[in-house]
């Protein structure tokens, strides 16, 4: 049976891992990674997460089962090719077996590549695209420490293109890890760009995912549920940081979003910032939050009665109210919340210019969130949406 045939048939494969939840749960890594014959774990962090003392904490519950951990950090946002070859040349040398990672998304990623570099040999670049890792990797452990990327239950992997200074997107169900461990006390510690930028990010999962041509019954739930939770909490989360009520209902938005997204895939938003954060090194989910009220715009005339019920689940008052109508409170909605967490109205203050745009452009319709945008989009509707959104 082909994909399209499954989906007239109403077919659904929907992906997700072990999920582990609650305060206190970074406890269970060991046991988990034990239960997936670890012994000489690979732990992947950055600096951020040894500073705030979780991965310390992280090695004590891994050497508490009985194992051995190696420890690796030096990433930097965005994971760069070069990076996850060096990671993987230590994972090499060292011996290890499970990959388990600790951090916000490009940790997750790094630690992804990894993974793929282990099973299937070559270079993380050999695998851009759709299914192109077809050997099976090391079992994968994964631990967010941010309320938006998903990564830690999703099937992409992004790495930063170094020499053509482009984000490329890996995307295979081999990559949905097989534990997801999500304890919010890690989110608390999180600086406030980044709470801004990763709630953001999980919004237009939501968002994205939800009106996706591969969006489904079962991640629909999901990606509405995470749509209203960002819209209530994650204002709470920078005015009162500390407040742990808060903080688990971003962790949980995060999760949703995650698991919609990987099942559902995402759309030009995703496909638009991949390549400014390649280009700039720019914070993914700023560049979504300023992308998207445009998005959103462009998606409605192909779609417009699925962003009524997105709007709804935002809060906003649209029973009645025609599909594209709704989309524009909706778009006014996300710029207000973007400009309540501090995220820049244009592309210009992140950098990008007038004469970027034409390259932007063509590097996107290479992205394969693309893909499954409702609209389909040439090279200048592509020009003209990064040109709104400067």
């Amino acid at each position: 049976m082909t994909v399209t045939d499954a989906r007239r048939q109403g077919v659904v494969k929907f992906h997700a891992p072990e999920l582990v939840v609650g305060h206190g749960s970074l406890a269970e890594a060991g046991f988990s990674a034990a239960r997936l014959g670890a012994r000489r774990p690979f732990v992947v962090t950055d600096p951020g997460i040894i500073e705030a003392g979780w991965a310390d904490e992280l090695l004590g519950h891994l050497r508490d089962a009985g194992l051995d951990p190696v420890l690796w950090h030096a990433l930097t946002p965005n994971p760069k090719d070069h990076e996850v070859r060096a990671a993987f040349a230590r994972y090499v040398e060292s011996g290890a077996d499970v990959v388990v990672g600790i951090g916000g998304g490009s940790v997750i990623d790094a630690a992804k590549g990894v993974a793929v570099l282990q099973g299937n040999g070559g270079d993380i670049l050999d695998y851009a695209g759709v299914d192109r890792a077809t050997r099976p990797i090391p079992p994968l452990v994964m631990i967010p420490s941010t309320s938006g990327t998903g990564a830690d239950v999703s099937q992409f992997c992004i790495v930063t293109d170094t020499e053509r200074s482009v984000k490329i997107t890996i995307m295979g169900r081999a990559l949905v890890p097989d534990i997801s461990i999500t304890d919010p006390r890690l989110l608390v510690t999180m600086p406030e760009d980044l709470n801004a930028a990763t709630g953001l990010d999980a919004l237009t999962h939501g968002i994205e995912s939800y009106v996706s041509l591969a969006h489904n019954p079962l991640a629909d739930v999901h990606a509405l549920n995470a749509v209203g939770l960002v819209c209530r909490h994650l204002r709470s989360t920078m005015t009162h940081p500390r407040s742990e009520p808060a903080r688990a209902k971003m962790a949980q938005a995060s999760l949703e979003a995650g698991l919609a997204f990987t099942n559902a895939i995402l759309g030009a938003t995703h496909a638009m910032s991949h390549q400014v954060g390649g280009l700039l090194d720019a914070p993914h989910g700023v560049v979504n939050g300023v992308l998207l009220p445009h998005v959103i715009r462009y998606n409605a005339r192909a779609t417009p009665d699925r962003f009524v019920a997105l709007a709804a689940q935002a809060g906003l008052p649209v029973f009645g109210m025609p599909g594209e109508e709704a989309a524009e409170l909706l778009a006014e909605h996300v710029r207000r919340l973007a400009d309540d967490v501090g995220v820049p109205r244009g592309l210009r203050s992140l950098g990008v210019t007038e004469e970027d745009v034409p390259g932007l452009a063509v590097t996107t319709l290479g992205d394969a969130c693309l893909s499954t945008n409702p609209r389909l989009a040439s090279a200048a509707d592509v020009e003209a949406l990064f040109r709104a959104a400067l």
